[in-house]
C-alpha cells in the first residue's frame, strides 16, 4: 500500500486573526461523531462553535497585546504566537503564565492550546537528548516542523492520554493491543499507528496533533514508544465528541440559559485506524527508555500551566461579587469575607505556578523548564481550591441559581412581566442582568464550563495522587532532618558527601536570581 500525502496543505499566508483561524477550520472533511450522527461541518455546529471561539481569542490577544501573546522565534526571526514558542528563559515561562491567566479572564473557560504548547517545549529537550544518546535525527526534524507551524501560525494539539484498558497491566500485556496507541506496521517511508486517545482537549480545533506515549515503558513496549506529528484531517482519524453538562443549552434559542454567551471548552476521543506518520514527522520511534522522561517533562510544564484556572477564577469571583451587588448585600461583612477567601485561594494557585516558572532551569537543548516541585504544588492546589471557590460562589448566589425559570419564560408575552417582577433584586438593576449573572455562576460551577474549571482541574495533567508522588520524590527529608538535628545540637552540620539529588536541589533553589 502506498503512503498517503505526507503533509497537510501549507497556507499561503499565516493565520493572524481569530476570523482567519475560524476560516482555516472549514472544509476539512473531519470524521466527527456527536449524538450518534456525523457532523458535516463542525465550525457551524452550535454546540462546537463556542469552543472554537475560545481558541480564536488566543489569536486576538496576540494581535491586541503582542508583548503578552507573542514572542520572537529564534527559528524564524519573527514574532510568533506564544503558544508556539519554546521558552528560552524564565521570563518566557512567566509570560506564558501571564498570558494564560489573561485568556482565562477573557474566556471564562479552557482555551485549549496549553497542551500543545507544553508538548512542544517538552519535545524540544527530549528529542535533543534522544539524539545525543542514539545519534537519531529527531531534534532536527522537530525544529523543522516547529518552524513551519510558527510561520503558518497554526494550532498544535497534544494527544497523550491513552484509554489504558486494564490499568494493572503494561501496554504489551493488554488483551487488546489497541488500548494503547502503537505502531501497527512499518515501511521505508514511515509508520502506521492504531489505538485511541481519550479526553483530548481542543483536538477538533487544532491543525496538527502531537501523539505521545502516556506512561513509563519497558523493552517489550517498544512499539508503543512512538511520538509523531499528524494533521488533524489525516486519513484514518475519527473523533467522537465528548458530552458536557448542560451543553445543549448552546443549541437553544437565545443566550441567557447557556451562562457563558460566547465561549466553551472541548474534549473528544480520537481513534487512530492505521494512520500514517512519515519518517520526517517522527520524533521518537522505539526509544522506550525516554518515554518516562517525556511524560515527566510534559507534566512539569503542564501542571504549572494550570495557572489558567486563576484567570477563570477571576471571572467567578467577579460573578459572585456582582450577584452580591445586584442582591443589595455587597456591604455585608460576611459577604466581603467570603470574597476575600475566594481571592486568597485564587492567588495561591497563581503564586505557585508563576513561582515554578521563575525558578526554572536550562536543559541541554537550551529550553528552560519550570521547577518540578512547585509545578506539582500548583497543580495539587488546583485539584482542591477551585472547588472551594465554587462552593463559596454558590453560597453567595443563593438557590435561585438552580431553580430559576428559562429564558423562554422571561420572553413570554403572558408571564414575562411576572418573572421580571418577582425575580428582581435591587430596583435599579434589570432582572435580566441578575439572571444572566446567576446563569454564569451555574455554568462555571455546575454546567458546561465546570468541566474545565472543576473536573478537568482534578484529573487534567494527572490526577491528585500523581502530584503527591512527585512531591514525595522531592521532599528531601534527610536533608531537612539534618537541619533540625544540627539546630537542636544533636550533630554538627555536614556540608560534604551530599547526594546528587540534593546538590541539584540546592543549586536550583539557592542559585543567584
Amino acid at each position: 500500500m502506498s503512503a498517503p500525502a505526507r503533509h497537510a496543505s501549507p497556507r499561503t499566508s499565516p493565520i493572524r486573526t481569530g476570523e482567519e483561524y475560524i476560516d482555516s477550520l472549514r472544509g476539512r472533511g473531519l470524521q466527527v461523531w456527536l449524538f450518534g450522527e456525523k457532523v458535516e461541518e463542525p465550525v457551524d455546529h452550535p454546540m462546537i462553535r463556542p469552543s472554537i471561539n475560545a481558541v480564536a481569542e488566543t489569536y486576538e490577544l496576540a494581535r491586541r497585546n503582542p508583548e503578552l501573546g507573542t514572542a520572537v522565534s529564534p527559528y524564524t526571526g519573527e514574532r510568533v504566537n506564544r503558544f508556539l514558542h519554546i521558552a528560552g528563559s524564565a521570563a518566557d515561562l512567566v509570560q506564558q503564565n501571564k498570558m494564560q491567566r489573561r485568556l482565562g479572564q477573557l474566556t471564562g473557560t479552557c482555551f485549549q492550546r496549553c497542551v500543545g504548547m507544553d508538548a512542544l517545549n517538552a519535545l524540544h529537550s527530549v528529542t535533543f537528548e534522544i539524539d545525543e544518546a542514539h545519534g537519531t535525527p529527531y531534534h532536527g526534524r522537530f525544529i523543522a516542523f516547529l518552524a513551519e507551524t510558527q510561520r503558518q501560525g497554526l494550532v498544535i494539539g497534544g494527544a497523550m492520554t491513552d484509554v489504558k484498558g486494564d490499568r494493572g497491566k503494561a501496554p504489551h500485556q493488554q488483551s487488546d493491543p489497541d488500548l494503547y496507541v502503537h505502531v501497527s506496521r512499518r515501511s521505508e517511508e514511515g509508520v502506521w499507528i492504531r489505538g485511541a486517545k481519550a479526553h483530548q482537549t481542543g483536538c477538533l480545533n487544532s491543525h496538527w496533533l502531537l501523539v505521545m506515549p502516556t506512561i513509563r515503558l519497558g523493552p517489550e513496549d517498544r512499539d508503543y514508544a512512538i511520538v509523531g506529528a499528524i494533521p488533524v484531517d489525516a486519513p484514518g482519524i475519527m473523533y467522537i465528541y465528548g458530552r458536557q453538562s448542560c451543553d445543549t443549552r448552546s443549541m437553544e434559542e437565545g443566550s441567557l440559559d447557556s451562562g457563558n454567551v460566547h465561549y466553551a471548552g472541548q474534549e473528544a476521543m480520537i481513534i487512530f485506524d492505521d494512520v500514517f506518520i512519515p519518517n520526517e514527522l517522527l520524533f521518537m520511534d522505539g526509544e522506550y527508555e525516554f518515554a518516562a522522561l517525556l511524560v515527566e517533562r510534559f507534566t512539569c510544564y503542564h501542571r504549572r500551566s494550570y495557572v489558567c484556572k486563576s484567570g477563570v477564577g477571576d471571572v467567578l469571583i467577579g460573578a459572585a461579587a456582582a450577584i452580591a451587588d445586584y442582591n443589595g448585600v455587597e456591604r455585608a461583612s460576611h459577604i466581603r469575607e467570603k470574597l476575600v477567601e475566594m481571592t486568597h485561594l485564587n492567588e495561591t494557585i497563581y503564586a505557585t505556578g508563576i513561582a515554578a516558572s521563575h525558578q526554572s532551569v536550562e536543559l541541554k537543548s537550551g529550553a528552560h523548564i519550570c521547577d518540578d516541585m512547585l509545578a506539582n504544588v500548583c497543580k495539587h492546589h488546583v485539584t482542591k481550591m477551585p472547588y472551594e471557590i465554587s462552593r463559596l460562589a454558590q453560597d453567595l448566589a443563593g438557590g435561585l441559581m438552580v431553580t430559576m425559570p428559562s429564558e423562554k419564560e422571561l420572553r413570554s408575552p403572558e408571564i414575562g412581566e411576572l418573572v421580571r417582577k418577582y425575580l428582581a433584586g435591587r430596583p435599579e438593576i434589570p432582572t435580566e442582568d441578575r439572571l444572566r449573572v446567576l446563569r454564569l455562576i451555574e455554568n462555571m460551577t455546575l454546567g458546561r464550563n465546570a468541566v474545565g474549571y472543576l473536573t478537568e482541574s482534578m484529573h487534567g495533567a494527572g490526577s491528585p495522587q500523581a502530584q503527591r508522588i512527585q512531591i514525595a520524590r522531592q521532599m528531601q527529608l534527610d536533608f531537612k532532618k539534618q537541619l533540625a538535628r544540627t539546630l537542636a545540637g544533636i550533630e554538627p552540620q555536614v556540608v560534604a558527601e551530599i547526594s546528587e539529588d540534593l546538590q541539584e536541589y540546592m543549586a536550583r533553589v539557592f542559585r543567584p536570581g
